[in-house]
């Protein structure tokens, strides 16, 4: 058995994996992530700040959900995001699509196994039947 303490009300719980937070804790985080969701549909020109004094949510906790892609902002937002690698201007997570692909991309090549060159086949002059002398 594999007790923790919960990150987020310190109760000892069984950790079976994941983030380390109890049941309770994880239920109450997505009922927030839901209530944020809809304020977010509702409220569409609200700035962090006021979404998360409005739904009594931290920023830190809403920034995580922005770099998981859970929450995406519409185009007239005044949040603005920019992708980690090239700075282009993303709705969500931490990098625009381009950067997302270049990376996919360089992962599969870097995972692909080089083909083999084919090995010259050597001709024997003196091909034929051997035999040993005893």
């Amino acid at each position: 058995m594999n007790l923790r303490n919960c990150a987020r009300c310190g109760k000892m719980f069984n950790y079976i994996g994941g983030p380390v937070i109890c049941e309770p804790c994880k239920k109450a985080a997505e009922e927030d992530f839901q209530k944020v969701k809809e304020y977010i549909a509702n409220n569409p020109h609200a700035s962090l700040k006021q979404i998360s004094d409005d739904n009594e949510v931290s920023t830190k906790q809403l920034q995580q959900w922005i770099r998981e892609e859970r929450l995406m902002f519409a185009e007239g937002s005044p949040i603005k995001l920019e992708c980690e690698n090239c700075g282009a201007p993303i709705l969500t997570g931490r990098f625009c699509a381009k950067c997302k692909a270049s990376m996919a991309n360089n992962l599969a090549t870097s995972f692909a196994k080089p083909k083999p060159a084919p090995q010259p086949v050597k001709k024997d002059e003196k091909a034929g039947m051997r035999f040993l002398d005893t």
